[in-house]
């Protein structure tokens, strides 16, 4: 079974026994949405936290911490509910069923206290009340079907990003005032911001307390040594720079959005947030769960990625939605990776074990296109088998072993990362058989902003990278190894040539300069010439 990191905090409870969550962590689940995997990262980085009582509010742990993390301590978090600015902004275009008394009640007042705060000449403030309204519902993120607190906000800025609250509806029938009311939020069921933003931040953390010689051998033996700059095989100057990319991150957005979202939750009426942010005189803290330990080399690809794309000359909503593709991205390469550990040899690359053959998107190439849709089926395979290894397998209770596999394969294993990849728009088609791998724009737009370390790169090591960094095959050579994985026969000839049309959608982007008909460079346009050094 793997070591977990925090070391020693896997529990023998049925969540910790189910065998997916022994092999993934606890947990990316499937009904965790793209963007909530970025908003509960993002949650994480901007609460305060703590390990063994030490507090910091850095959106990283200090280095000192993360290079001698205390046993058996976990990493806890404090996050803001905003169940006042979830209420203002959501609760008008909620479900009417979902409507309760108490809340009908407490928005009223929630309103009459913000409009006696406004000092304005000339228009009336109900206007100003419906326009800040509609303000804040333009940022609605995610679970625009679900109960006005159970939904989140585009992370744009620390003041818009809250935790996750589940209205106990059943057991609040009798309930009439708003301050009872409180006592039915839960905010640790992790239904929608379930676990899987935690342990997104625990792979960097735990990649970021590796030791810099241990860094540099694994890019050596692994052929990404050229994929990184001299400065980010140091974990240490990583660490430096990716938290205070990531305080840039949250300062990027005009301060005006945050300080009205946080007097609308706290400032108009400060009882909500004291009673559900807070226990007694401290803040409310929640527990993360864990990672794999074995897993820090996706979670150092992921790091230095998060960081190019901090640092990418984009606006903040590109930016943000680069971020979102990279939390997604990085659940599939955690899964594929960790599972060929376990269902081959092993290996210090992980993208050596496992290949995802392209496709072109009109699949015109049908020896690709087969070989695509193998991968796809050899990628739940691998899954499939991989949580059920011996070690992990002996682990499972007998009385509960069919329940447990039959969740473990829905919920946290190969259906996951079907789910996620068509949500992606990595594999089509989205309903029926026949799914193959292939890529989209925005897809190419992002391996292109986080692949290309300096401002260009010839087309060849750009397509060597995204095999080394995702498994993805593209050209015959790459695609030969894929063949060779998924069936044991390594096939030299598909019909044609297999990734013209990435040249195509690269020149289309504008991206491609064609210096010879033997050789390309790819630019990546969010990248300044001084930034790659």
């Amino acid at each position: 079974m793997p070591n977990p990191f925090p070391e020693g905090l896997v529990n023998d409870d049925n969540q910790d026994l189910n065998p997916a969550i022994q092999l993934f962590g606890r947990r990316f689940f499937s009904d965790q949405t793209t963007i909530e995997f970025l908003v509960e990262l993002l949650l994480v980085v901007v609460s305060r936290k703590q390990v063994d009582h030490r507090e910091f509010d850095t959106p990283l742990p200090p280095y000192e911490l993360l290079s001698k993390w205390p046993r058996r301590c976990k990493l806890e978090y404090a996050p803001k509910s905003r169940l006042n600015l979830k209420l203002f902004s959501f609760f008008g275009s909620s479900k009417l069923d979902t409507r309760h008394k108490s809340h009908r009640d407490h928005l009223k007042e929630l309103d009459d206290a913000i409009m006696s705060n406004m000092m304005v000449t000339g228009d009336r403030k109900e206007n100003i009340l419906k326009t800040l309204e509609n303000l804040f519902l333009g940022f609605q993120g995610a679970g625009s079907q679900r109960t006005w607190c159970a939904q989140s906000f585009v992370p744009i800025c620390e003041g818009l990003i809250a935790g996750e609250s589940i209205w106990r509806q059943s057991k609040a029938r009798d309930v009439e005032e708003w301050e009872e009311a409180l006592y039915y939020f839960s905010h640790n069921q992790w239904l929608f911001l379930a676990r899987g933003g935690e342990v997104l931040y625990l792979q960097l953390c735990n990649a970021l307390r590796q030791k810099p010689e241990t860094v540099t051998a694994w890019a050596e033996a692994s052929g990404l040594k050229d994929s990184f700059t001299r400065d980010e095989m140091n974990p240490i100057w990583l660490h430096g720079q990716l938290d205070l990319a990531l305080t840039d991150l949250m300062g990027a957005c005009p301060k005006t959005i945050s300080e009205l979202a946080e007097f609308i939750d706290s400032g108009a009426e400060a009882q909500t947030t004291e009673r559900t942010d807070r226990q007694g005189n401290e803040p409310r803290y929640t527990s993360c769960g864990w990672c794999p330990e074995e897993g820090w080399q996706e979670g150092y690809l992921f790091a230095v990625e998060v960081l190019r794309l901090c640092r990418a000359e984009v606006d903040l909503m590109d930016r943000l939605e680069l971020l979102e593709v990279a939390c997604s991205m990085q659940v599939l390469r955690s899964l594929a990776g960790q599972a060929s550990r376990y269902t081959a040899k092993p290996s210090l690359s992980m993208a050596k074990g496992y290949r995802l053959a392209i496709s072109d998107p009109g699949g015109h190439n049908l020896t690709v296109k087969q070989i695509s849709r193998a991968s796809v089926r050899a990628i739940e395979k691998m899954i499939y088998d991989a949580i059920r290894h011996p070690d992990i397998k002996r682990r499972v209770p007998k009385p509960d072993h069919l329940k447990l596999y039959r969740e473990a394969d829905r919920r946290y294993g190969h259906k996951l990362f079907i789910t996620l990849a068509k949500r992606l728009g990595l594999i089509i088609p989205r309903r029926g058989g026949g799914m193959r791998f292939v890529l989209t724009e925005r897809l190419l737009r992002f391996l292109v902003m986080t692949l290309i370390p300096a401002n260009r790169l010839t087309y060849d090591t750009f397509k060597l990278l995204a095999e080394t960094h995702y498994g993805l095959a593209f050209d015959e050579s790459a695609l030969s190894r894929a063949s060779a994985w998924v069936t044991g026969i390594r096939i030299d000839s598909f019909g044609g040539a297999t990734d013209e049309w990435l040249q195509d959608m690269l020149e289309a982007a504008g991206i491609l300069r064609r210096l010879s008909d033997s050789c390309a460079l790819v630019e990546n346009p969010a990248m300044s010439d001084r930034q790659g050094v």
